[in-house]
């Protein structure tokens, strides 16, 4: 039977930092070193721009002349249909959208991260054109939260703050 040890629990900090292990949020740590540092692309659409202002609130939003980085951010979606009435009626769909970025140093041109980030939300289409209509509209809104959320992560978890 197991049975719960303090001690085990009072060495887990020394085997995390031997590990290499950083709070993203500490002193020197990836959280810190992007903080009010990230200028993020322009937005070309709604979509885009539902995106950006997630990336500003995660990231701190800056004035363009004190940045350090740059964050190009390239959205794409497509709608999927989902459930199929035997009448060929679509009654739930799906939107994927990925989102392909690139940081960049502003000062070297050198590329800090890059990658894609992919997710996809659902709405309903069984009631009236205007919910219909309203549901896309917030699962697009949610789509761009997330996708939001995964490329802070990635951010975090591969950017090298001493480099």
């Amino acid at each position: 039977m197991w049975s719960f040890n303090r001690r085990t629990l009072l060495m887990l900090p020394l085997a995390l930092a031997a590990c290499g292990f950083q709070p993203v949020y500490g002193p020197g740590g990836a959280g810190d070193a992007l903080r009010g540092r990230v200028e993020v692309s322009a937005p070309d659409d709604v979509e885009s721009y539902w995106l950006v202002q997630n990336l500003e609130q995660s990231l701190g939003r800056t004035a363009a002349a004190g940045t350090d980085y740059l964050l190009d951010v390239k959205v794409r979606t497509a709608s999927q249909g989902q459930a199929i009435t035997a009448s060929n009626d679509t009654t739930r769909y799906s939107i994927v959208g990925t989102a392909a970025y690139t940081l960049t140093d502003k000062e070297s041109g050198a590329v800090m991260a890059s990658g894609e980030v992919r997710n996809f939300t659902g709405y309903s289409a069984t009631g009236s054109t205007v919910d219909t209509l309203a549901g896309e509209r917030d699962a697009r809104q949610r789509l761009m939260v997330i996708l939001s959320d995964q490329l802070v992560t990635q951010l975090y978890a591969t950017l090298d703050p001493q480099a």
